[in-house]
Formats: C-alpha cells, structure tokens, sequence
C-alpha cells in the first residue's frame, strides 16, 4: 500500500486543528529539468528541514526534494509535546548499552529538546511552546516505580526538573478517575506542531535551501563519484544524499523499511470547552499516560482538547475517527460525553523494535534517520543536525545512534504488517485488562 496516498490528497495539507488556523503557505514549485546540490535531502519534515536548515547556515547547497508539502507528514500533525532524554526510560538504556551509553543517550535526547527551544527562539518561530509535561500512571501500583525513577535522574543523570505527584496532587491537575498519580516534568514542553515544521522551512530557505514539493523521489543511483534522485520532474544530483522520510519512505531504500515500521495514531479536537477546561486540565501542560497504546492530550490556547489514542490494525484510516477516538477520551474524561468535537485526523509515523531513532550510514554518500517511536518533535530535530554534521565530516552523535543495534522487523514485507497487527493486539488486551 503507498502510504503516502492511502488517505490524503498530497497537494493539499490535511484538515486538522493545526492546519485550519495557520496561514498556510504557497505550494512551492516541484522539481523540474536536472538540478545540482552539495546535498540533497529526501523529505520536508523535522529531520529533513532541521538538516538543510544546518547545512545552508554551513554554507553548502541544499535541495529538499518532498513528494507532499513541507510539514505534511507526522511532523505537522502530532499530538506536540517535546519530551526529556529519549523513547526509553535510563534504567533500561542501561540494561541494554551499560550505563556510560545510557549516560551518553540521555545528554542526545536533553541536546534534542535544548535544540528545538535555541531553534525557536533564534528564528522566531511562533508555535505556542509552553512547559511542562505530565506522565500519569494508570494504575496505583506503578507509581512508586515512577517516582523512582524520577530520583534516579536526578541524583545520578542530575535532572531536577522532575516533580513526582501522588493522587491527590495529579487529582489537582487532571481531575480523571482513570489515572492515579505520576510524574511532572518541568523541563520538558509542547508546541504547535504544524507551526513549528513552517518555522523549520521558512528558516531553512532564508538561510539559502531551497524546497521542492510534489517532488516524489523514485529512485536513487549511487555512483562513485554522486548519487542522483530522479522524481517525475527532473534529476536531482548531489555529493551527499540524506534520507528523512521516516513513515513514508515506502520502498525506496530496503535496508531502512526492513527496521523501520509505519503505524498510523488518531488526534481530536474538541470544541472550545469554556469554564469546562478545568475539568479537564487545570494547569498549562501536556499530559501522556502509561499505556502501551498511549493516550495524549492538552488543551490549545482557546481552550480545546486535543486529545490523541485510540488504535487500528491496517494502514488505511478509518472512517469514524472522532469515534474511534472519543472512546478513550471518554474513559478519562466520562464528563465529556456530550462534548462537540470539530476536527479529527490521523497521521502516519514510524517505529523501531527498540523504539530508539534509526540512524545509519547507509553508504559512502548516503545518510538516513527514522523511527522515532513517538518521541518525534526533538529528536527528529536533532537527527537532522547530525546528519548535516556527518555529511560534512565526523559527527559524535551521528556515529553513537548509528552503533545502536537495530533488528528487522520478522517476516518480511507481506507478514511484518500482519505480524505488527498481532502485536498491537495484544498489548491493546493487556491495556485493557490492566495487566
């Protein structure tokens, strides 16, 4: 199935929340003829805008070639929260790498967020950002794990800007019957995020990159000496060529789609709810709980809900997502039963089996990052950094992701969707059963 027109029209940005209230851009003009750059970059999301933003500020020549528009993917309708470290929790890192990779992991993903608040605030990009994230616990038994760990971050990782919260503290916050205590993060934060891959683009061209959209690359030839994208329109060739398609990389490059999975996730907006609001959220933050199919939510600056979970198995969106949705928003917040919702959309991102980013040198001019896992917004943003840094020379943090190990989806093309789907299902049983 290709993704990328399975359930959009890819000249146009999606009708979500975040696109109905920003002005959005002129479609910038396709690939066309044969075009020349020191690098080229497949995809004008976080990672793509973030690598050309860095390389044209270098002062290399940099095309983004994207089959859609810039921002049109997972990039610019996520749920927008920017979270601490990385996917994974330290104490597992730790029992994966040992604790001087975990160590190491934890400054990338602390250098992510720091990036895209430096981003934001040197390019003037206006995207709402706003602290603070709350991970809450479904179940009572899991909050003293969670509390913890909060304290090792703090005495061994040094980060104090967790604030651990018993029921009755997270009560005063998000008033739900679902969730029984957890922890405040302080130091994290969200944003809009449509506005914030606009800003990305906006401040990549004005430091001299240039963006193609409807530029679908079909193939890629490597050569000794260059590596040519060739679209409908024209041939892009280039020294250096960075992949950042992430979801909807398809089947362009095999080695990546084999451990690099695309699921899809379901986001509502609500009506404005007026006083209502603070029966939902009473103060300004982002919330995620602990499920394995998580539930997200916060409220935007006019005081909807933007709520985000809900599953299906199979690429194609379903059609009732307000339903699909209003179901697990209603197990938190049953007083909302009633409540209008006004937008509903899905997008497609991409995960990894140890839900770390997958970053790899996929030859001597060919670069790639993906995977994200959902922990998109600031380490996508960095990838795109690394990678300007490693198509220019060495690259620290390029080569400490790259050496994670990364295992292949079982099954190959036709059983690893399958095989996903069985997966899903039961970890959403053991969701609902509270195991």
């Amino acid at each position: 199935m290709d993704l990328l027109t399975a359930n959009d029209r890819t000249g146009d940005y999606p009708p979500t929340f975040y696109s109905s209230r920003l002005d959005l851009p002129a479609r910038r003009p396709a690939l066309a003829g044969e075009v020349r750059a020191d690098v080229a970059i497949v995809g004008a999301g976080y990672t793509g805008l973030s690598a050309a933003l860095h390389l044209a500020l270098a002062g290399a020549r940099v095309v983004v070639v994207e089959a859609a528009r810039a921002g049109f993917g997972a990039s610019g309708r996520n749920g927008g929260q920017v979270s601490s470290g990385q996917r994974v929790e330290v104490d597992e890192l730790e029992a994966r790498h040992g604790p001087e990779a975990a160590r190491a992991l934890w400054d990338l993903g602390e250098q992510a967020k720091s990036l895209v608040r430096t981003l934001i605030a040197r390019h003037d990009i206006v995207c709402d950002w706003r602290d603070g994230v709350l991970h809450a616990e479904c179940h009572a038994r899991n909050v003293p794990s969670a509390h913890r760990l909060a304290e090792r971050l703090a005495t061994r990782y040094g980060y104090d800007r967790l604030e651990p919260l018993d029921h009755a503290s997270l009560r005063d916050i998000v008033p739900s019957p679902r969730l029984h205590g957890g922890v405040l993060d302080h130091g994290a934060g969200h944003l809009d995020p449509l506005a914030y891959a606009l800003g990305l683009a906006r401040a990549a061209e004005g430091a001299g990159a240039v963006i193609h959209e409807g530029s679908r690359v079909n193939e890629i030839e490597e050569s000794d000496r260059e590596v040519i994208l060739r679209t409908d329109g024209g041939r892009l060739r280039a020294d250096q060529v960075i992949l950042a398609a992430n979801g909807y990389l398809g089947g362009l490059e095999p080695r990546v789609a084999a451990r690099v999975m695309p699921i899809n996730n379901f986001i509502v907006a609500t009506a404005p709810l007026g006083p209502r609001a603070s029966e939902v959220l009473r103060r300004d933050v982002a919330v995620s709980d602990s499920r394995f199919v998580v539930n997200y939510f916060r409220l935007s600056q006019d005081g909807r809900l933007l709520f985000g979970g809900g599953e299906t198995y199979g690429y194609r969106f379903p059609g009732d997502i307000a339903g699909l949705v209003r179901k697990p928003m209603t197990r938190i917040f049953p007083q909302l039963a009633d409540v209008e919702i006004t937008h509903a959309w899905g997008g497609t991102l991409a995960i990894t089996m140890s839900r770390m980013p997958h970053v790899a040198r996929l030859g001597p001019r060919i670069a790639s990052a993906s995977g994200y896992s959902g922990h998109g917004i600031a380490l996508a943003t960095l990838a795109g950094r690394l990678l300007a840094e490693a198509a220019r020379g060495p690259s620290e943090g390029f080569d400490l992701l790259s050496r994670l190990p990364h295992r292949r989806f079982p099954g190959g093309p036709a059983l690893r969707s399958p095989l996903l789907v069985l997966a899903m299902s039961w970890y959403a049983l053991r969701d609902r059963l509270g195991l």
